[in-house]
């Protein structure tokens, strides 16, 4: 069974975008934008794309400037890491409450970072989407 299990940082990667862009309900105004097809995992993370917030006039995208930026998703070898850029805090209590590695990471703006381990966490992520797309610092969105 544990042979079985997804630990390839850029399949993560694809598993998290492809429940992000599935999900019709709570995530239909969350877009992947700024894809690499091409992304190589490092040890330090390379930058495989971002989730940002449609810009509700049936565009793929809000603005260039990144106030739309909800997380950007960077691949390792053997891991995928989330890192939140919109409300910090409600994606952090969320991700906890799902069982996930989280820490907060000292920049200006604060962000938090969530650690997407193997493919069955993925579904472990999305209550952060949701409470960051929501704007709930409850973590009541169970995956």
């Amino acid at each position: 069974m544990v042979a079985d299990q997804t630990t390839d940082g850029v399949r993560i990667a694809q598993l998290l975008a492809s429940e992000i862009t599935g999900d019709g309900d709570r995530l239909r105004d969350a877009v992947v934008s700024d894809a690499d097809p091409d992304v190589k995992p490092t040890p330090d993370g390379t930058l495989a794309y971002r989730v940002r917030l449609a810009d509700g006039e049936g565009g793929e995208e809000g603005g260039d400037d990144g106030d739309d930026v909800l997380a950007e998703v960077f691949v390792h070898p053997e891991r995928a890491r989330v890192e939140f850029v919109a409300d910090p805090d409600a994606a952090a209590t969320a991700a906890e409450g799902a069982g996930l590695r989280v820490r907060p990471k000292a920049v200006r703006p604060p962000r938090t970072v969530v650690f997407v381990e193997d493919g069955a966490q993925v579904k472990h992520v999305l209550p952060a989407f949701y409470a960051v797309v929501s704007g709930d610092s409850g973590a009541d969105g169970a995956a």
